[in-house]
């Protein structure tokens, strides 16, 4: 099968809408050069992103339940109001295990953000089931894109249709697909703040030169700049995460003994995940009624022996 030039890229080929096992309909995004990305309705979560050769780039655990209204343990599940587990709501929040649905109407996203992308809306509305465990009214509209450089971007934006102003926290909780743990390293978060949620949330100071793992580790890092790069140095490859709008970073590995406790995931699966999410955690969002907050977060794959260079360049110009 010859590849289309992008000229005549039919975007009815480019997006697919297919059933999941439990016959929950998800729609395949995929781009000339044969890249592709599945997004399901239940919980709008990425569960696939394949680059050009076919493999897998994100984690899905084989233990895990594809069984609503459980949240399947890999992928990009979508943590909002909460993440983590305060109150009576869900772990993370609830609309990871809600049914979306495709927003064939979304308001225009700014001019930066189009370009040539295969992409999705979908929409969450709040609704009575919501507003007994949140009272809160809001529109959550999700935007997942693939590039032609086979980029996976996702763009969150939330909006308060109530009368009074409400607060969230909010994380994509990416599960990396990595060859093997103790051979990744993250490079961006050196030197900052992260609150230990292995010590009940006590805040520490990064003192190594980047981030690499020996045992569990579940930190949120503080104000972290809006490029990442997690290296995997078997594979001589490293995803970027790029972010806007989200100023913390979380980074989780449950390595062994964790692992056994959970039965969504198997025992020796952590040394092939890492979760880097791009998040806002130490200071929730304030909405007043009417407003919008947006939360970008875009991951690309490139050679290792790129990657310091890139990331000195890209600071400061972002997207």
């Amino acid at each position: 099968m010859g590849h289309h030039s992008a000229s005549v890229w039919d975007f009815r080929v480019a997006t697919e809408i297919t059933k999941d096992w439990n016959g929950i309909d998800q729609i395949v995004l995929r781009n000339p050069q044969g890249a592709s990305a599945r997004v399901s309705l239940h919980g709008a979560q990425v569960t696939s992103w394949r680059n050009e050769q076919g493999q897998e780039l994100l984690f899905t655990s084989s233990k895990a339940l594809f069984k609503a209204p459980k949240a399947m343990r890999g992928g990009i599940p979508i943590c909002f109001p909460q993440f983590g587990n305060c109150g009576s709501l869900d772990l993370h929040g609830f609309v990871r295990n809600r049914m979306w649905a495709i927003d064939d109407n979304p308001p225009p996203l700014p001019a930066n953000h189009s370009g040539s992308k295969t992409f999705v809306d979908l929409i969450l509305k709040s609704s009575d089931e919501n507003m007994k465990c949140w009272p809160h009214s809001f529109e959550f509209r999700l935007r997942v894109s693939l590039a032609t450089d086979g980029d996976l971007c996702l763009t969150s934006r939330v909006r308060n249709i109530n009368g009074k102003s409400f607060s969230f926290s909010f994380a994509y909780h990416t599960y990396l697909l990595v060859s093997d743990i103790s051979e990744i390293r993250i490079e961006g978060l050196e030197t900052l703040d992260y609150l230990d949620n292995l010590s009940h949330k006590e805040r520490f100071t990064e003192q190594g030169d980047a981030i690499t793992f020996e045992s569990e580790v579940d930190r949120v890092y503080l104000s972290a700049p809006n490029i990442i790069a997690v290296l995997d140095h078997e594979r001589k490859r490293t995803f970027l995460i790029r972010k806007e709008g989200l100023p913390d970073v979380a980074v989780w590995n449950p390595w062994e003994k964790k692992s056994k406790a959970m039965t969504d995931f198997g025992d020796d699966e952590y040394k092939h995940m890492v979760c880097v999410d791009g998040a806002v955690i130490e200071k929730p969002v304030n909405l007043k009624a009417g407003e919008e907050w947006t939360g970008k977060m875009q991951i690309s794959i490139v050679p290792s022996s790129f990657c310091s260079e890139r990331l000195g360049l890209e600071r400061s110009g972002l997207f």
